[in-house]
């Protein structure tokens, strides 16, 4: 178990927001769940107050607080998908049942969690040693919601 991890707050649904989690990102799992002895402010015995899970290997806390929290903007779980398939799969499946759209590969999920899914070819094309390039494809960015591969790649091309 790492010394640091990112603790998520939700009201009572931490179980069911980090099974879907976990079920989206290749090599997750949940590490272990804190059910409570006795009655808690959060809730009743046998509830659920922490769990412990992984995405990608990368360590979270789930968190029932009892009521719900406001992220912020500020900090965001941030994927890096290999492909615009996977780009699809994850904005879908973190969209849905309420999750809202917001700008430039971010969303925030229906716990209102801050989202980035972006691409591989994003970082790579804005790091061209070309600054004509990275510009066009800064610029392509800025006007996308969910981030589109080939859009980008034809702004790289020039096209």
């Amino acid at each position: 178990m790492s010394k640091i991890s990112t603790c998520l707050w939700f009201a009572t649904d931490a179980e069911e927001a980090v099974r879907h989690y976990t079920s989206l990102i290749p090599g997750s799992g949940i590490e272990y769940v804190l059910r409570s002895p006795g009655p808690w402010p959060g809730g009743q015995a046998g509830e659920v107050i922490l769990i412990t899970f992984t995405l990608d290997g990368q360590q979270y806390q789930a968190l029932n607080g009892g009521n719900a929290a406001d992220y912020g903007t500020a900090a965001s779980i941030s994927v890096s998908c290999a492909d615009q398939a996977e780009v699809d799969r994850l904005w879908a499946a973190l969209t849905a049942n309420g999750g809202q759209e917001v700008a430039c590969g971010w969303l925030r999920d229906r716990w209102g969690v801050p989202w980035q899914i972006v691409p591989e070819a994003l970082p790579r094309l804005l790091a061209d040693p070309d600054p004509a390039v990275s510009a066009r494809v800064f610029q392509a960015m800025q006007t996308m919601v969910k981030l589109d591969v080939a859009t980008l790649e034809r702004a790289a091309a020039g096209g």
